[in-house]
Order: C-alpha cells, then sequence, then structure tokens
C-alpha cells in the first residue's frame, strides 16, 4: 500500500493550501484515510479522517471550520483543503490509511493505521 502526498508550502497567515494523497496500485475504497501533523517538538496530532465511502469525516477542534477533509475513489485520491491557515498550523502533514469493512466506525487514532505515505511540510508565516 503506497500512499503520496503532496500540495504543501510556504503560506501567510489566512492563506490556503490543498493536500492531496494519492493512492499507486490498489483501489483506496475499502481504506479510511488520516490526515495527521507533527511540529517539531510536538507529539502527532489527528487532523482530519474520512471513512471509506466518505460519508463520515472527522475534524481536530483546532482545525474545525477551516479545513475539509474528502476524497475521490475514482481518482484514489484524498484531500485536505485547508483555509485560514494559521502559523500554528506548521507541521508536516502525512496521510495514512487502515482497512475497514464498510460499517466500521471512523477513529482518527493513528496508531490504527498501518500504512502511511512520506509526509509533505507545511509553513505558515505569520
Amino acid at each position: 500500500v503506497q500512499l503520496q502526498a503532496s500540495g504543501g508550502g510556504l503560506v501567510q497567515a489566512g492563506g490556503s493550501l490543498r493536500l492531496s494523497c494519492a493512492a499507486s496500485g490498489y483501489t483506496l475504497n475499502n481504506y479510511a484515510i488520516g490526515w495527521f501533523r507533527q511540529a517539531p517538538g510536538k507529539e502527532r496530532e489527528g487532523v482530519s479522517c474520512i471513512s471509506r465511502g466518505g460519508g463520515l469525516t472527522y475534524h481536530a477542534d483546532s482545525v474545525k471550520g477551516r479545513f475539509t477533509i474528502s476524497r475521490d475513489n475514482a481518482k484514489r485520491t484524498v484531500f485536505l483543503q485547508m483555509n485560514e491557515l494559521r502559523p500554528e498550523d506548521t507541521a508536516v502533514y502525512y496521510c495514512a490509511a487502515r482497512r475497514v469493512i464498510l460499517t466500521a466506525p471512523l477513529i482518527c487514532d493513528s496508531d490504527e493505521f498501518p500504512y502511511w505515505g512520506q509526509g509533505t511540510q507545511v509553513t505558515v508565516s505569520s
């Protein structure tokens, strides 16, 4: 299971970025996907997660109302639209996958996700 995260960069506070997580070689239909981030000196944090069908989403309180997770299974891609970015959003962002059954509850705990892509750096300047 290979995931490729992209879309990070340097942006001013208040700006927007759209991260993409693309799967190669297999379908995403059976996987819940999560976005996690880790800033220097801090623990990894669950940002947003989405169920395999896209009907359930979770956003951490720190990003609720600013970030939106979505997916396009036909394109094997999950997106994280990040608006109103703040300096405290600066981190390396990772996407991860977890194979689940259709009726599985949505869990956004990084320990439950066995497949990880490489990170993409997001830097928000004040």
